[in-house]
């Protein structure tokens, strides 16, 4: 690990030129990087999706711990019944029950302390589905990006190749150039030209992913706008493992981890006697309405004698996930640690190779301003001159693609530390 400290700011300027899919800009939809992460926070389905999940496991939660509490049940019956011998009878009762578990060797508790547990994991889980999103949509956003600024690059390009192949034109019919050069400045303008077309359908694929990362079914028109910077990381080195600990991923983990183990504890209270009290009261008469009065109370424990080793099978189920989700742990752990380090790496990488590119354009912008003047003076051959143009056609168009991917490698290190979409300033 480096310890200098990297202060490279990343800025990928933003043009009003972004294209529609058609081509053209007009009436385009502009969106900021917070009005898209505002958007997909409320309509991308995987977020909805995990919202209902961890509203799935809030309500298991409850169902598991109305167990506690009284089961009161309310009756009315009414029965009418006919002899052979003639006599027919009527009978009507209305009763209030109720029944509350006293003991059971805390299976419940352990069934709610699962439930809780389970709950604890769909939340790390929708944090984890958040921070995918988030990258997935911050790199859709950055993807537009680049294909606005690509579109406006190609496009410059090929007016200097046409600029170039007037030149030579002008320069061979002079009799100053050969056939060859000619020809060669005519392919490189039709090059120019193929990357234009090729721009605008990369930009309308690219309105299409970020349509489709902001949740909506219909692709429109978009221009990204704004500013995006990568932020500035400080030297020293990183406990990538201490940092695992507190991705939502390993506290997923985790929290199953914790619920497989009440699920042993639950599975193994089953064996034994639970006490349970109940009480009712009602009335019951012949006719309508009943005014004879009655009631009850009582205990009743509850031992489980043979199922035919259900509860065995139960307990040797419950055990086996437990193992399962262990395992998962200490892979995911692992895999999650693995992550970190490659995406910050990555992240480096990407960052230093904005700073060599930049150093590229600068020189190569120099020399083709330089080369230009020589080879209008005749103080340059043909072949010297395009090999310097192509050189700074490489380095525009290589820069462009650091800045992007520098962004990009950033957005893949928030996902690994699990930064959702709630971190919309980043």
């Amino acid at each position: 690990m480096r310890t200098m400290l990297i202060r490279t700011r990343v800025v990928v300027a933003l043009v009003a030129a972004g294209c529609a899919a058609g081509g053209g800009a007009a009436g385009a939809e502009v969106l900021t990087w917070e009005a898209c992460v505002q958007e997909a926070a409320a309509n991308h389905p995987d977020l909805v999706a995990a919202r209902a999940r961890v509203d799935t496991a809030l309500a298991s939660r409850r169902i598991t711990a109305s167990g506690r509490y009284p089961q009161i049940r309310g009756s009315v019956s009414g029965r009418t019944s006919d002899r052979s011998g003639g006599d027919r009878g009527e009978s009507y009762s209305s009763s209030v029950s109720a029944e509350q578990l006293v003991y059971d060797w805390s299976q419940t508790s352990y069934g709610i302390k699962a439930a809780e547990a389970n709950l604890k994991a769909a939340q790390y889980n929708y944090e984890n589905t958040s921070a995918t999103v988030r990258q997935r949509l911050r790199s859709a956003f950055v993807q537009l990006v680049r294909a606005q600024e690509s579109l406006v690059i190609t496009e410059e390009i090929a007016a200097r190749r046409k600029e170039n192949v007037e030149h030579v034109t002008l320069r061979y019919k002079a009799g100053r150039e050969h056939k060859g050069s000619l020809l060669t400045a005519q392919a490189n303008l039709r090059a120019a030209e193929y990357d234009v077309a090729q721009a605008k359908r990369t930009l309308a694929v690219s309105q299409r992913r970020l349509s489709k990362e902001l949740g909506r079914a219909e692709l429109v028109a978009i221009e990204a706008k704004g500013e995006l910077e990568a932020g500035e990381y400080p030297a020293g080195e990183i406990d990538f493992v201490e940092l695992a600990e507190r991705t939502p991923t390993v506290k997923s983990l985790e929290a199953g981890t914790e619920a497989a183990r009440y699920e042993v504890r639950s599975a193994r209270a089953n064996y034994y006697p639970s006490v349970s009290a109940s009480a009712s009261v009602g009335t019951s008469a012949s006719s309508w309405p009943p005014d004879e009065h009655e009631w009850s109370i009582g205990l009743s424990v509850s031992v489980p004698l043979s199922e035919g080793g259900r509860r065995k099978a139960q307990v040797a189920q419950a055990r086996y996930a437990l193992v399962r989700t262990q395992a998962e742990e200490i892979g995911g752990r692992d895999e999650t640690v693995l992550t970190l380090e490659q995406r910050w790496t990555a992240l480096e990488a990407a960052l230093d190779e904005v700073v060599v590119q930049g150093q590229f354009l600068e020189a190569a912008e120099e020399r083709a301003a330089i080369a230009q003047v020589q080879y209008s003076n005749g103080l340059m051959s043909f072949d010297n001159w395009t090999i310097i143009e192509d050189e700074l056609v490489r380095s525009t168009k290589a820069l462009l693609e650091a800045r992007a991917n520098a962004l990009i490698a950033e957005a893949e290190w928030l996902q690994a530390q699990g930064v959702g979409l709630e971190a919309a300033g980043l």
